[in-house]
C-alpha cells in the first residue's frame, strides 16, 4: 500500500507543477511528504497491530490444544487409575488364598482415597467381595462406611455377616449397638461370636436374658467371650 513507481512520480510531479506553480511546489511536496510519510506510519501500525492479532490468536489456539490434551492425558490417567482399583478388588474373589491376601494389603495400603470404589464392592455379588472389603474399608478407618456395612449384618451369607460385625467392631461403631445386638440370635454360630466380639470392642452390655440364649448352643470359644463381656459390664 502508498507504493508509487518512478514513473507515476514524475506524472504528479508534472501535474503539481502545472497546477501548484513552482513557488508553491516546495511546500506542497514538503506538505504531501508529511502526509504520506503519515499514512505509511499508520499503514505499519495497522499491520503491526493485525500480525499481533494473528500471532496472539495462534497462541491461543496453541494452548488450548495443550490444556486439551492434557486434560485427556488427566482423564486417561484417571480412567486407568479406576480400573486398576476396580481389577485389584476383583482379586479379593480370587480362588488363590495369597492373591486374595495380597489385593487386601495392597487395598489397605492405598494412600489414595478409594472408599468410593469399596463401598460399591459391598453390594457384589461375590460374598468374598462384600466381606474383604468391609474389612479394608474397617482397617482404613473409613468411619463413612458404617451404614453401608451396616446393611450387610443382614446379608445372605453368614461369611458376608460375620466381616461386616468385625468391621463395626473393629471402627468401635456405638452407633451401631442395636444392629450389632440382633446378631445375638444369628442361627450361624460365627456370626453370634463376631456380633459378642464387636459388642466386646465397643463396650455393650449383654442382657441377662442375652447370655442365656448365647450359651445354649455356644462353644468354649464363645462361652469365653461372653464371659469377658459380662466382666467389663
Amino acid at each position: 500500500m502508498f507504493d508509487i513507481g518512478f514513473f507515476e512520480v514524475c506524472l504528479i510531479g508534472i501535474i503539481a507543477l502545472v497546477v501548484i506553480g513552482p513557488e508553491k511546489l516546495p511546500r506542497v511536496a514538503r506538505i504531501i511528504g508529511l502526509w504520506l510519510g503519515r499514512a505509511q506510519g499508520m499503514v505499519k501500525t495497522v499491520k503491526y497491530e493485525i500480525d499481533e492479532q494473528l500471532r496472539m490468536e495462534e497462541l491461543k489456539q496453541s494452548m488450548q490444544k495443550q490444556k486439551d490434551s492434557l486434560e485427556n492425558n488427566i482423564k486417561e490417567s484417571i480412567t486407568t487409575a479406576n480400573e486398576t482399583i476396580n481389577k485389584i478388588i476383583s482379586k479379593l474373589d480370587d480362588s488363590e488364598i495369597q492373591v486374595r491376601g495380597e489385593a487386601f494389603s495392597s487395598l489397605f495400603l492405598n494412600k489414595n482415597d478409594i472408599s468410593e470404589f469399596l463401598i460399591d464392592a459391598l453390594s457384589s455379588e461375590s460374598k468374598n467381595v462384600k466381606g474383604f472389603s468391609a474389612l479394608v474399608l474397617a482397617n482404613r478407618g473409613d468411619s463413612n462406611a458404617i451404614s453401608a456395612i451396616e446393611l450387610l449384618t443382614k446379608d445372605s451369607s453368614g461369611m458376608v455377616r460375620s466381616c461386616a460385625l468385625g468391621a463395626l467392631g473393629h471402627l468401635r461403631s456405638t452407633l451401631s449397638t442395636t444392629i450389632i445386638r440382633k446378631c445375638f440370635q444369628d442361627k450361624v454360630l460365627e456370626v453370634r461370636k463376631s456380633a459378642v466380639q464387636a459388642f466386646l470392642k465397643i463396650g455393650g452390655d449383654i442382657l441377662p436374658r442375652e447370655v442365656d440364649e448365647l450359651t445354649k448352643d455356644a462353644d468354649d470359644e464363645l462361652k469365653f467371650l461372653i464371659t469377658k463381656v459380662s466382666k467389663n459390664m
